[in-house]
């Protein structure tokens, strides 16, 4: 039987804190992460800010309310060694993968900025939520300048610009017993409304967000990447002192490439013949790449013609 503290990893617990108008996400990638991770051969650095942007897109995505909503994470630019990197998440699943420049990465210092890595770039973050657009639904994105010493610090940047609700995330990468850790903690100020008021916009200044702020703040790394903590007792630490503070568990999450060898074959099937007769290889494949799983499916021109 699995301990309390394995339980906890790939396993999101949302919190909220009602009295203070605050509520937060933990999350640990453990086996999902690895999972991802193997199906690349990335360098190390490149490892690091994948692992970082999965669970960034892990405690952003599990913000949304209804199934089948995706949240998609992308870090682009064209002249850094990390020319693009993409995550998401639908329902629980997640999945990611980069796209860099082996020699420029080379010059990259042991510890660096997303201007190292990237140079000047962008960071876009688009919700697609599965509701009539009178309810909210349709696709979102806010595009904020790609700033900072990591993805939280872009990530907040991007909360202040374009939703104008003060939040805090914190996330570390670790190695533990040979497979890479990575946690995470994203906390907000709920805006004026949330639990069905009028709702107005969120305050910065707001002294109970400076509370909030403060106490998350406190957390180290090494608690958040620690696969023997439980991420209760992380919610415990930070916020015991207050009134009250409700925990839920999330939703299990898993590796969540969606590439399907039928559903692509259908794809290609609709091109005209001749389109289709130029995609083809030497040897009559189209073969189609799943970047996100490091798979190749080969289709060939055979069999869409019978």
């Amino acid at each position: 039987m699995a301990d309390q503290s394995e339980t906890r990893c790939d396993q999101p617990l949302r919190f909220s804190i009602p009295a203070l108008n605050a509520r937060g996400r933990l999350v640990r990638l453990d086996a999902v992460l690895n999972d991802v991770l193997s199906a690349h051969a990335y360098p190390p650095t490149v490892e690091k800010i994948l692992a970082e942007g999965l669970v960034l897109t892990a405690l952003l995505g599990t913000t949304l309310k209804e199934r089948e909503g995706q949240l998609t994470i992308q870090a682009q630019t064209e002249n850094g060694p990390l020319s693009l990197l993409v995550t998401d998440y639908i329902d629980g699943a997640v999945r990611g993968y980069a796209q860099f420049d082996l020699a420029k990465l080379a010059e990259v210092p042991s510890d660096p900025n997303l201007f190292a890595l990237f140079g000047k770039g962008y960071l876009a973050v688009t919700f697609d939520r599965p509701l009539p657009e009178a309810q909210g639904g349709g696709r979102y994105q806010g595009i904020v300048p790609l700033e900072g010493a990591n993805l939280s610090e872009a990530a907040m940047q991007y909360f202040d610009q374009s939703e104008q609700i003060p939040t805090f995330i914190r996330i570390a990468i670790d190695h533990v017993d040979g497979r890479c850790v990575a946690g995470g903690i994203l906390v907000q100020h709920l805006p004026d409304g949330e639990e069905g008021r009028e709702r107005i916009e969120a305050r910065g200044e707001h002294p109970d967000w400076e509370h909030v702020r403060i106490l998350s703040e406190t957390i180290k790394p090494d608690e958040l990447a620690d696969p023997a903590l439980p991420l209760e007792e992380i919610a415990w630490r930070l916020f015991h002192e207050e009134q009250e503070v409700r925990i839920v568990e999330g939703q299990p999450m898993t590796k969540g490439c969606r590439c399907d060898p039928h559903h692509i074959r259908d794809v290609i099937a609709r091109f005209p013949a001749s389109d289709r007769a130029d995609m083809a290889d030497e040897a009559g494949d189209i073969v189609v790449n799943c970047e996100f799983c490091s798979r190749k499916f080969p289709i060939s021109l055979a069999s869409l013609n019978n």
